[in-house]
């Protein structure tokens, strides 16, 4: 059985805080005003990626930075997508998990995985044999803290004894899970574990990930609640002509590619074929969506549907985008699938 989409679209926001030549300081506060607008204008979360040691990703303790946001918004949901296990020790983890949901009131939403460039990890003395089994023992071990009380846990890599938690988070048993994919098997585990889905690629291609999660999840009798999010990722730049669109989001999407690439080129690591390396083949490829709010509107919706997705992951700042391009985008994605669907 496949899926046949909502008419109801929620759209939230993903966001790696690449490098955009301004100073830091200047970059962190900008999107501090950015999510305040995200906040007013209606939009469902705020996903934070974590990177390390690359220009592509200035919020390497996304937890820290999102603790800003928490302060500055009042219903604008927010977690890390994803929070890269590996990099932390389990128990540090949840304790920051419990943190980040009680000073945001309940808003957190986790994503956790094990991330996509193994160098980033290396740099923690993290090597690539044993991070898989690294990665599954941190997962286990987090979602064994959710259920409270004392924990305790053997393993290759990690050992708890008797470790009282006196921490939790405010949302209980515990916060929305995410899970991000190209993969149908993956898929399956997050249907069959409640988590929501969030995917990146053209829409046709994610179509196949997000039948396995549906076809799974209307087969798990474990599966109750609400309606899980099925995400689909996009970068959006929004013009009053297309002309200016397009010479917007050429700019930001080559400065955010070099910002993407650093470490690829510095260790000599091929880049993943998927990844555009023109800002015309990420046109092609669906990665960018790019126009006039009317021609944004019409291809976003087309490929939501076509994807069998629910939730629209809109990339709005990134590259070297003027915070005031950001804003408009927000505003337009606001009154044009917000406020319409």
């Amino acid at each position: 059985m496949t899926h046949q989409p909502s008419s109801k679209l929620t759209c939230g926001i993903f966001d790696h805080l690449d490098d955009d030549s301004r100073d830091l300081g200047r970059q962190y506060e900008d999107r501090l005003v950015l999510a305040e607008a995200y906040d007013s204008l209606g939009f469902h979360a705020y996903h934070l990626a974590e990177h390390h040691c690359t220009p592509h990703g200035r919020s390497p303790s996304p937890n820290l930075f999102l603790s800003s946001v928490a302060q500055r918004t009042r219903h604008l949901r927010l977690g890390p997508l994803v929070m890269l296990l590996n990099s932390y020790h389990p128990l540090r983890a949840f304790e920051e998990i419990c943190m980040l949901d009680q000073l945001s009131g309940g808003r957190l939403e986790l994503g956790f995985g094990r991330g996509t460039l193994p160098i980033e990890l290396n740099y923690f003395g993290i090597s690539d044999e044993s991070a898989p089994s690294r990665y599954e023992e941190a997962n286990e071990i987090l979602l064994n803290a959710m259920k409270g009380g004392v924990l305790s846990y053997q393993g290759r890599h990690f050992q708890l004894n008797q470790v009282p938690l006196t921490l939790t988070p405010q949302q209980r048993p515990c916060p929305p899970i995410w899970v991000t994919t190209n993969r149908p098997d993956t898929a399956i585990w997050a249907a069959g574990n409640g988590a929501n889905l969030a995917c990146m690629g053209p829409a046709a291609v994610v179509r196949k990930v997000t039948d396995a999660y549906h076809t799974h999840r209307e087969r798990s009798s474990s599966c109750s609640g609400r309606e899980p999010y099925v995400g689909l990722l996009r970068m959006i730049v929004i013009g009053r002509s297309e002309a200016d669109a397009y010479s917007l989001a050429r700019s930001a999407y080559e400065r955010w590619l070099r910002s993407f690439k650093f470490l690829y080129e510095l260790n000599c690591i091929p880049t993943p074929k998927p990844l555009p390396l023109t800002f015309d083949a990420a046109i092609e490829s669906e990665l960018c969506v790019v126009g006039t709010p009317a021609s944004v509107r019409r291809v976003l919706l087309n490929q939501v549907d076509e994807a069998g997705a629910n939730y629209l992951l809109c990339q709005l700042a990134f590259g070297d985008l003027p915070l005031d391009a950001s804003l408009y985008a927000a505003r337009i994605i606001q009154s044009e699938l917000l406020g319409r669907t």
